[in-house]
């Protein structure tokens, strides 16, 4: 039986998102076990997010796509947050927060290039 595939799966910032949720998930590894409930959560929740709304709002109408690639953003500077909480109660190094940060201002500028390309769509 062949895999069946969805067109949003093949978007190059849906893939992004996903390498940024396995960078996330590793690191949580590491956190010690009190942060289950707090910071883990929150990290995994807000990765998970961004791929979430990509992927929901790829099949929509360009206005609601922009909706959800904003949400997106919002959820990457959750991760943002959670990164320097991370670096700065020494659950992470700086090397590890240095990679974390290259993929999330990477998946920034996707998600932003992305968003002026569809209100310039819209606008036409």
């Amino acid at each position: 039986m062949e895999k069946t595939e969805f067109k949003f799966e093949d978007l190059k910032i849906y893939q992004r998102a996903l390498d940024l949720v396995n960078i996330v998930y590793e690191t949580c590894e590491n956190f010690p076990n009190s942060e289950n409930y707090n910071l883990t959560s929150q990290f995994k929740r807000a990765s998970v997010s961004i791929a979430l709304n990509i992927a929901e709002g790829s099949g929509d109408t360009d206005a609601q796509f922009n909706r959800f690639l904003q949400i997106a953003l919002n959820s990457l500077k959750e991760c943002v947050v959670c990164a320097t909480i991370a670096e700065r109660q020494n659950f992470i190094d700086s090397n590890r927060d240095i990679l974390i940060r290259e993929k999330l201002q990477e998946l920034s500028k996707m998600i932003t290039s992305l968003q002026k390309y569809l209100k310039k769509n819209t606008k036409n």
